[in-house]
């Protein structure tokens, strides 16, 4: 199994950082994905990548350590969870991402492998951070 964890120091209490994420579609669009819809704890997320498109059903799953964790019910990989948690750090919070995945059978060999699925991962939390440092700054 596979894994990408990043973290990110946001000047911002470790409550209103958690609310933030807890806004999950402008927080999973703020991630590049083009089509993002929450109805109840079911996520459906959408991406192009290259000549690939990429699309996830998930599962919200409630977790009283994490201020979001997410599991994909329907999609190209066998497993993949994200968690975000949030802690206080030096008078803001401590914002971690770790995302593990397993590719599915069908998807090994093809143009999407571990490498390529690792890079996009990180540019997407990369761009929540942004986000997260943008919107409560």
């Amino acid at each position: 199994m596979a894994s990408v964890t990043l973290s990110r120091h946001v000047d911002a209490p470790p409550d209103a950082v958690r609310e933030a994420v807890r806004d999950v579609e402008p927080f999973m669009r703020a991630a590049g994905f083009d089509e993002v819809s929450l109805d109840g704890d079911r996520l459906e997320i959408a991406q192009g990548m290259g000549l690939v498109r990429i699309e996830l059903t998930l599962d919200v799953v409630a977790d009283a350590d994490a201020a979001l964790v997410y599991e994909q019910r329907d999609g190209i990989f066998d497993h993949m969870t994200t968690r975000y948690e949030v802690t206080p750090a030096d008078g803001g919070s401590e914002v971690t991402a770790t995302t593990e995945f397993e590719l599915g059978t069908a998807v090994v060999g093809s143009a999407l492998d571990g490498t390529v699925i690792t890079r996009q991962r990180t540019r997407e939390i990369e761009a929540q951070f942004d986000y997260l440092e943008s919107k409560l700054a």
